[in-house]
């Protein structure tokens, strides 16, 4: 439980650092338009595949709280970390969890597991799919088929990330 209280501690420190001095640069950064080849994070509406562009910052906060594609299409969600705090210290990733996955306790379990694991617990009883865990200045990108139609919950599993970097993944 001190692994538990610890990780707790520095998500807390490391809110309380990084919301000072950097509103401007971050508003800077995240009105830049996302782009992706030629789309923006918009689905093409005839085509069996999607690129969808999601950033996350140094504020805790994904530019977007719902994602909308179509059941069967091939999705390639690229997650950029447009703050500059490092990995260890304000890490980010995109967690797709299975219908009925308690946010709260997915999230204990994630802290539990720590950076060894990269904040996803290895059961994955609870995970549809997920990037892989990056720091400020970097992107990470991964491909798959979205599931059937429903509303399923996104989230960020860095530890106490997921209170405020969540969102819906709607697939119509």
């Amino acid at each position: 439980m001190s692994k538990l209280r610890y990780l707790l501690m520095l998500s807390l420190a490391t809110l309380v650092i990084s919301c000072g001095g950097n509103e401007k640069k971050e508003k800077e950064e995240e009105s830049a338009p996302v782009k992706i080849g030629t789309q923006d994070s918009s689905a093409k509406e005839d085509s069996n595949s999607v690129n969808v562009g999601l950033t996350g910052n140094d504020l805790m906060q994904y530019n977007k709280n719902e994602i909308k594609v179509k059941a069967g299409q091939e999705v390639t969600l690229t997650l950029r970390h447009v703050g500059q705090q490092e990995l260890l210290v304000m890490g980010h990733n995109f967690v797709l969890l299975k219908p009925g996955t308690v946010i709260n306790e997915f999230a204990i379990k994630a802290a539990e597991v720590g950076k060894d694991a990269d904040w996803i617990p290895e059961d994955g009883k609870d995970v549809i799919v997920h990037t892989k865990m990056i720091g400020g200045g970097e992107s990470t990108s991964i491909t798959f088929t979205a599931p059937e139609a429903g509303t399923y919950d996104f989230i960020c599993s860095f530890p106490g990330h997921s209170a405020m970097m969540k969102g819906k993944f709607i697939i119509e």
